[in-house]
C-alpha cells in the first residue's frame, strides 16, 4: 500500500504530485532547473473530493526514505518511518493545519511564517500544510503572502481550498495549481469496500447518496445516527404542506444543529478548560478559585470554544442543507424523465410524489431557497430565521 492509494479517482493529481516528489531534491541541486517540484501548491477542488488528503500524501511522499528509491522507486511507499509518521502527523518537519473555528487569524499565520523559515530537523523538508486556506483572514494572508513569495530553500507550502476564487490572488498566483474533480460513486464505493470492510450494497447506496463525497461516504456507512438524521431532513420537504408545518421544521433542523454542536462541546470543552486552569496555576477542581492575572487567558479558551460552537453548527446545517438540494434534484431527474438513476433512493416514494404535484420551475426555485439559505448563513444570518425563509419558499415552491 503506497499513500497515494486513498487519493481516489485522482489519477491526473497522482502522477503530477509523484512525479514532483521524485524531482525535488533537483529544486535545489541544480535551482530548479527541469524540475517538476515547486515551493508553493494550490488543491482545489469540490468538497469530498480529497484535497488534504492528496495534500497528506504528498507531503509522506516528500519524506520518504525508503531505500527502495536508491533502486529507482517512486517516492511514498506508505512504510517507511517518513511516510508513517507523516501520515498519522507526528512527523517533527510537516506542520498540519486545520481549524474548527470560522478562521485562520493574523496570530496564527505569523506562527507558522516563523516555522516555515527553519530548516527541517529529522526529514528532507519543512512541509507547511494548510488545509483550511479559504478560511484565512485578509489580514492572515497577506502575512502567508511574503513566505509563499520567497520561502525558505527547504520549505514547501501545500494549501487547500474548494476553488481557485477561495484564495488570495496574490497568494494563487505564486502557487502551483492543482485541481481536483469528484470521485465516481464506483470509486467511492469500492474504496469502502476494499479499505474499509464496509459491504458493497451498503457502500453503494451511500457512494450515490453522498455524489461521490468521501468524507461523508464513509461516516454514514460506519454511523447510524448519521444515517438517521440524514433520514430525518430528507423527510422535511413532506412536511411544508402548511406555515405551522414550516415552520416546525426550520425549528427541529436548527435544533438538531445545535445537539451536534453540543455535543461536539461536551466532549472537548471541558477537557480545554481543565488543561487551561492546570497550565495557569489554578488547583484541581471546577470550583477553585484561577490565580490573579488569568482571567483574559480563560476568557480567550471561553471565546473560541464559542466560536467553535458556531461553527459545528453552521457545518451541520450546511450538510443537511446538501442533502436536502439533493432532494429536489432527484424531483428534476424524476421529472425531465432523463432515466438516470437518482441518489436517495430511501425516499423513492416521497420524491416520486414531489414530482407528481409539482412542476421542474417550482423544483429549481425550491433549489435556489436551499441555496439563498446556505448563502445567508455565510452572511452570519441567524440561523433559524435563514432556514424559516427556505421552509416557507420550499411551500411557496
Amino acid at each position: 500500500m503506497t499513500v497515494w492509494d486513498d487519493v481516489v479517482g485522482q489519477a491526473h493529481v497522482v502522477a503530477e504530485l509523484s512525479a514532483a516528489a521524485a524531482d525535488a531534491d533537483a529544486l535545489v541541486t541544480s535551482g530548479g532547473a527541469g524540475s517538476r517540484m515547486t515551493h508553493a501548491w494550490l488543491f482545489t477542488g469540490p468538497p469530498g473530493s480529497g484535497r488534504s488528503t492528496a495534500a497528506r500524501a504528498f507531503a509522506a511522499a516528500l519524506q520518504c526514505v525508503s531505500p527502495d528509491r536508491a533502486l529507482g522507486a517512486a517516492p511514498g511507499c506508505g512504510f517507511c518511518d517518513g511516510c508513517h509518521t507523516t501520515l498519522v502527523g507526528t512527523h517533527a518537519d510537516v506542520e498540519f493545519v486545520r481549524t474548527d473555528l470560522l478562521s485562520i487569524g493574523v496570530k496564527d499565520t505569523r506562527d507558522l511564517v516563523r516555522r516555515a523559515s527553519l530548516s527541517p530537523a529529522v526529514g528532507r523538508w519543512q512541509v507547511i500544510v494548510i488545509e483550511d486556506a479559504d478560511r484565512l483572514t485578509e489580514g492572515a494572508g497577506n502575512v502567508l503572502l511574503k513566505a509563499v513569495e520567497e520561502p525558505a530553500p527547504r520549505t514547501v507550502w501545500l494549501l487547500c481550498a474548494p476553488s481557485v476564487e477561495d484564495a488570495l490572488p496574490t497568494i494563487r498566483s505564486r502557487c502551483r495549481l492543482l485541481s481536483l474533480r469528484t470521485p465516481s460513486v464506483e470509486a467511492v464505493a469500492d474504496v469502502l469496500t476494499r479499505r474499509d470492510g464496509i459491504d458493497p450494497r451498503l457502500a453503494a447506496d451511500v457512494a450515490r447518496a453522498t455524489q461521490g463525497h468521501i468524507g461523508r461516504a464513509r461516516r454514514l456507512a460506519t454511523d447510524e445516527s448519521a444515517r438517521e438524521r440524514r433520514a430525518a431532513v430528507l423527510r422535511l420537504p413532506l412536511r411544508v404542506g402548511d406555515i405551522g408545518g414550516c415552520l416546525r421544521a426550520a425549528q427541529e433542523l436548527v435544533d438538531a444543529a445545535a445537539e451536534d454542536a453540543k455535543a461536539v462541546a461536551e466532549g472537548v470543552d471541558a477537557k480545554e478548560t481543565e488543561e487551561m486552569r492546570a497550565a495557569l496555576g489554578a488547583a484541581a477542581g471546577a470550583g477553585s478559585r484561577m490565580p490573579r492575572g488569568t482571567a483574559g487567558a480563560m476568557k480567550e479558551l471561553a471565546d473560541r470554544q464559542k466560536r467553535r460552537s458556531t461553527r459545528t453548527q453552521r457545518d451541520s446545517l450546511d450538510l443537511a442543507l446538501t442533502d436536502l438540494a439533493s432532494f429536489y434534484r432527484d424531483v428534476l431527474t424524476v421529472q425531465f424523465g432523463t432515466g438516470e438513476r437518482i441518489a436517495n433512493t430511501e425516499v423513492d416514494d416521497g420524491i416520486r410524489q414531489i414530482a407528481a404535484t409539482s412542476r421542474p420551475e417550482h423544483s429549481l426555485r425550491r433549489i435556489e431557497a436551499v441555496l439563498a439559505c446556505r448563502d445567508a448563513l455565510d452572511r452570519n444570518v441567524a440561523p433559524l430565521l435563514a432556514v424559516e425563509a427556505m421552509t416557507l419558499a420550499l411551500r411557496a415552491g
